[in-house]
């Protein structure tokens, strides 16, 4: 008997030392939530409550750069056929992935200890202290680890953070489908609110609501809003459905101060927005939006959206032609409310740092070749219109009267009438806009040496950089206006050239001005003639392209080869008598 006892007590330390709840925690979560009951579902689209997960993907806290492919953790195992969107974290949607739908091929793992309930629903709610428990712990921190390939000692060493997003499994119009929630919203706007329609209390509510952030932390801020209603397609993609592990070097984001919304150009073509919600917005009901820039009132009537949810309303201006801080006014009558009544934009002239004139004598014994930057870039951008639409629902009103026949008798006879009583109803009409470019730096024809792209140091270069924007909503969408080239010998910093637009439109093109310091006024750059052997890259950040939902913008790079200096080019002999 106390050979028994005593093998009992061994396994219990055992699994005491084992679990995740007894280890010390190596992480601090940075997670709230809420939610409340969900509804039963239909035949054809229902959830199984607990058929759940989570996305998980390490982020490179510097930069917001994600460092490994997402994993998704889930206790149930999942069938084979299920549709999924891919391994795609909010970062990465947010950056200008685009949705897309995989028939098959969906990887997950089982870890050994169950995750705790992640989402609420009728039948219980979920435990926020034991969400971060978990995932804070040091067993499922190398758990994660592993099953991401990304070293342990690293991941906790302060310069990384995890990135967690909750997914449900759920069966919808007959198919089974896993989805984070900003994979819902995005899809829910592909499908013209078809989703939210159907699992609104699932998808739009008790998902999203599954985990927010507590404090602003990667560049997402805390959630402010309600904890028990169903949000909008543009708060979840902005905010929702998201957790971060932040270990103890790792500080979350200070409060952004910032003074103004928008930072555009002088003489821009530019888009400012605001979010309109509150009640339901339609024909019968409609909301006008007033935007005062300066002097000038634009008007943005027809605003309409459905009951629960907010529609993006902007307007398109051309920005002064003097840097200057502008305060714009926002007002909204027939019901409803806007994000900002106020919106600031700083108006910022970015020519006039032009680099110095390098001479044949320049020297930088010291210079070591940079890395070539990654500017912040977003080449895609999606927003939608609601389009309200009448549902005519005819009722008979009955309008019984008696007519006598004179006899002491008499009938009945309905004078009533159909009247519709039906109702509102809306559609997603989405639209998308992207942006490419390609960027050509070339040795200067006036090289006299030069080969393809092989010159030597001294000599100037030439750049093509060309861009191209597509969309469906071209009234809404601005050609791309702004091109900045940095260079290696500064850096990529201090100075820059500011490139000029040669050929406008949505296929434009972008050149070096004429260069003072040019024999020939050539639009060209002199490379220095201390710059070593190897390429020599210029960098340049294309930008300017606004839509609704902001700037996309985006980075490029070509290089020449160096091999010699323009001395190799020059002899020096003694003049003849």
């Amino acid at each position: 008997m106390k050979r028994i006892l005593s093998i009992f007590l061994i396994l219990a330390l055992l699994l005491s030392l084992w679990s995740p709840l007894a280890v010390h925690a190596e992480g601090e979560g940075n997670i709230d939530h809420g939610g409340g009951g969900v509804g039963d579902g239909t035949g054809e689209s229902y959830w199984n409550t607990g058929n759940e997960g989570v996305r998980i993907t390490v982020i490179r806290a510097r930069d917001r750069v994600a460092v490994t492919a997402p994993v998704d953790f889930t206790n149930v195992t999942q069938p084979g056929n299920i549709v999924h969107f891919g391994k795609v974290s909010k970062m990465q949607y947010n950056s200008g992935a685009a949705l897309s739908v995989k028939m098959n091929g969906y990887a997950y793992s089982n870890p050994a200890i169950a995750m705790p309930r992640i989402i609420s629903s009728s039948t219980g709610q979920a435990s926020i202290e034991e969400i971060k428990r978990y995932f804070c712990s040091e067993y499922i921190l190398m758990r994660i680890a592993e099953v991401t390939g990304f070293n342990y000692d690293i991941l906790i060493n302060g310069d990384y953070k995890l990135l967690l997003e909750p997914i449900v499994y759920l069966r919808f119009q007959g198919i089974d489908m896993a989805m984070t929630a900003t994979e819902a919203a995005l899809y829910d706007q592909q499908l013209g609110g078809g989703l939210r329609n159907t699992m609104g209390s699932l998808t739009h509510k008790n998902l999203p609501l599954a985990m927010f952030l507590e404090v602003p932390d990667l560049g997402y801020p805390a959630w402010s809003g309600s904890r028990t209603s169903s949000a909008a397609n543009e708060d979840i993609i902005s905010s929702l459905g998201i957790g971060i592990v932040r270990f103890s070097e790792a500080p979350p984001d200070p409060p952004e101060v910032t003074t103004y919304d928008y930072e555009y150009r002088p003489n821009t073509e530019v888009i400012t927005s605001v979010t309109v919600r509150g009640g339901q917005a339609d024909p019968d009901h409609p909301v006008t939006v007033r935007f005062t820039i300066g002097s000038q009132t634009y008007t943005v009537s027809g605003v309409y959206y459905p009951e629960g949810d907010s529609q993006l309303v902007w307007v398109r201006w051309r920005t002064p032609s003097t840097p200057q801080t502008m305060t714009i006014g926002v007002s909204v009558s027939g019901g409803g409310s806007a994000s900002q009544g106020n919106i600031t934009a700083r108006i910022v002239d970015l020519s006039g740092n032009d680099p110095p004139n390098p001479v044949a004598d320049d020297r930088n014994d010291g210079y070591v070749r940079p890395a070539v930057p990654n500017k912040a870039q977003l080449t895609s951008a999606s927003w939608g219109i609601w389009r309200p639409w009448w549902y005519a629902y005819w009722v008979w009103h009955s309008n019984w009267n008696w007519y006598s026949d004179g006899n002491g008798g008499g009938f009945w006879v309905d004078n009533g009438e159909w009247v519709d009583e039906g109702w509102w109803e809306f559609d997603w009409n989405a639209y998308q806009a992207s942006l490419s470019a390609f960027m050509s730096i070339v040795p200067d024809t006036k090289s006299p040496t030069a080969s393809g792209k092989n010159m030597k140091s001294g000599y100037g270069v030439n750049q093509t950089t060309t861009a191209n924007v597509s969309t469906n909503q071209s009234s809404a969408v601005t050609e791309a206006q702004t091109a900045l080239t940095y260079f290696p010998e500064f850096q990529y910093a201090t100075y820059w050239r500011l490139l000029e637009r040669t050929q406008t439109g949505y296929s434009s093109k972008f050149e070096f001005t004429a260069n003072k310091h040019s024999t020939y006024k050539r639009r060209t750059h002199f490379t220095p003639v201390y710059f070593p052997d190897g390429a020599y890259t210029p960098y340049t950040w294309l930008a300017d392209c606004w839509t609704p939902t902001g700037m996309l913008s985006i980075n490029h790079s070509d290089s020449v080869t160096i091999h010699g200096s323009l001395w190799d080019d020059w002899h020096i002999a003694p003049v003849k008598p």
